[in-house]
């Protein structure tokens, strides 16, 4: 007897179909065990491969796997499984979504989808500021504000740089982030600039088999960016739009907000490329 599983591929903080970061989303999940979710998310080996499960809670429950391990947050699938949801649904553009990490509103303008994250979690990095430019690969000068560990969903070590070119000249050194840039369990790092009056220039990095590689538009470490500026005395309401990707030929735009009342909200375009079927025994 087999199983057959419908998937959808899409791309997320896309301004062109072949642009953003890619996603696969798994359209019913019920049944399905999470070895077998952890398998087809090796099998596409995309950053992310999401999963939509029936929910009491919420419109519905949705599990979130890298090829490696489980996340409990993160942003470009939160907004891609929405699209997804809202197709199978007919539920509209304001629906809700229970993940790990809790109940993650998200709403759609079009095709452009926004999500609330949940209010910032900070802590300062042990490593000082010259250990960490040493790590990507930077002079000590090139970080301009303290470092901060921030998690609104997902814990994640964002760095302030002096300009949109040293954001471009990192190169990270795979020994030296896991030795200064790791929280236990993920070695990860976000870097940004500000690339004009309400823009920015980001790029994040992290350990996948012991090398680093580089994520093409990272949701959860927008989010991060707003709780890091909140933490820093900014306040909403303002608008920032995030430039990432280019370095790996996935550019991705991202839409940073904060509100009048510090709510985090992360928008971008989700565009729908290929849908298929997997058949297991």
């Amino acid at each position: 007897m087999t199983t057959r599983y419908a998937f959808r591929i899409l791309n997320v903080f896309a301004e062109t179909p072949l642009g953003g970061n890619p996603l696969a989303v798994f359209e019913n999940a019920d049944g399905m065990d999470a070895a077998t979710m952890q398998a087809l998310a090796l099998q596409f080996n995309l950053s992310e491969t999401t999963f939509i499960l029936p929910s009491t809670l919420a419109t519905a429950r949705v599990r979130i796997f890298t090829p490696t391990f489980e996340m409990p947050f993160a942003g470009h699938p939160t907004l891609g499984t929405a699209h997804v949801v809202r197709s199978l649904q007919s539920c509209g553009d304001a629906l809700t979504l229970e993940m790990r990490a809790g109940i993650i509103p998200v709403s759609a303008s079009g095709d452009t989808w926004t999500l609330t994250a949940a209010p910032p979690k900070t802590r300062a990095p042990q490593a000082s500021r010259a250990e960490l430019a040493q790590a990507l690969g930077l002079d000590a000068d090139d970080i301009i504000a303290a470092p901060l560990w921030v998690d609104t969903g997902s814990d994640q070590l964002v760095i302030p740089l002096a300009s949109a070119e040293a954001v471009r000249r990192c190169q990270p050194d795979a020994a030296l982030m896991q030795r200064h840039c790791g929280n236990g369990q993920r070695t990860l790092a976000y870097v940004w600039a500000k690339s004009g009056e309400r823009e920015a220039a980001v790029r994040f990095f992290f350990s996948k088999h012991g090398a680093i590689v580089e994520d093409p538009g990272t949701g959860s470490a927008c989010a991060n960016l707003g709780g890091c500026l909140l933490a820093t005395g900014q306040r909403g309401p303002l608008a920032w739009t995030l430039h990432q990707g280019d370095q790996v030929g996935r550019p991705c735009v991202l839409r940073l907000s904060l509100g009048a009342d510090d709510a985090i909200q992360v928008g971008g375009r989700v565009i729908e490329i290929g849908r298929g079927e997997i058949v297991l025994p």
